[in-house]
């Protein structure tokens, strides 16, 4: 069996399951339908320096979006997931929140859908999801994808410059979001 590629080897270190593990580590927040920078960079900054989490993955879908990707330390379920993404579109584009699509998904029935790995060609057109440096995002509001696959050697140092977040770190947030949330209501 061949060893993993070091993007296999990132990929699985940021948001692969562990042995063990049930839950997820994957929380992906996209804006598309146009797929604008200037209010996801505002976000990307915001849950750095307002809520102390590690930078986020920056990845174009392939499609109409701009994705910010979250990693987890530990695994947490999918509704803890999508509350955690849904409080952040909530907080920081909530006019924007038409646009915005969040994983995990957790349908009424259940069942959970995780975001599509990033990188991959999209089915039919041949267009591709790539991870993108925060300076090259905003390069890609009009053409959310890659005509040509991303190098692996790149697409792994993106990754290899991410931490995931830790438990604590994720509690904290939560409990900032849920504290900016209850003052709103009031």
């Amino acid at each position: 069996m061949a060893a993993p590629s070091r993007l296999d080897a990132e990929w699985q270190r940021l948001y692969g399951a562990k042995a063990g593990d049930t839950g997820v580590r994957a929380l992906v927040l996209e804006l598309a339908r146009p797929a604008e920078w200037p209010p996801l960079a505002r976000l990307w900054q915001a849950v750095q320096a307002e809520l102390g989490l590690p930078a986020p993955a920056i990845a174009v879908s392939g499609v109409d979006g701009l994705q910010l990707w979250f990693s987890l330390q530990q695994p947490v379920t999918a509704a803890q997931g999508q509350a955690f993404v849904a409080a952040l579109r909530d907080r920081y584009l909530p006019d924007l929140a038409p646009r915005v699509r969040l994983w995990p998904a957790v349908a009424a029935s259940g069942a959970v859908d995780g975001a599509a790995r990033v990188p991959a060609p999209q089915a039919g057109s041949g267009l591709w999801s790539a991870f993108v440096a925060p300076d090259l995002a905003a390069l890609f509001a009009d053409t959310s994808w890659l005509d040509l696959p991303p190098n692996e050697e790149g697409q792994a140092s993106l990754l290899a410059g991410l931490t995931c977040m830790t438990p604590g770190e994720l509690a904290a947030a939560t409990a900032r979001l849920n504290g900016a949330t209850a003052a709103a209501a009031a």
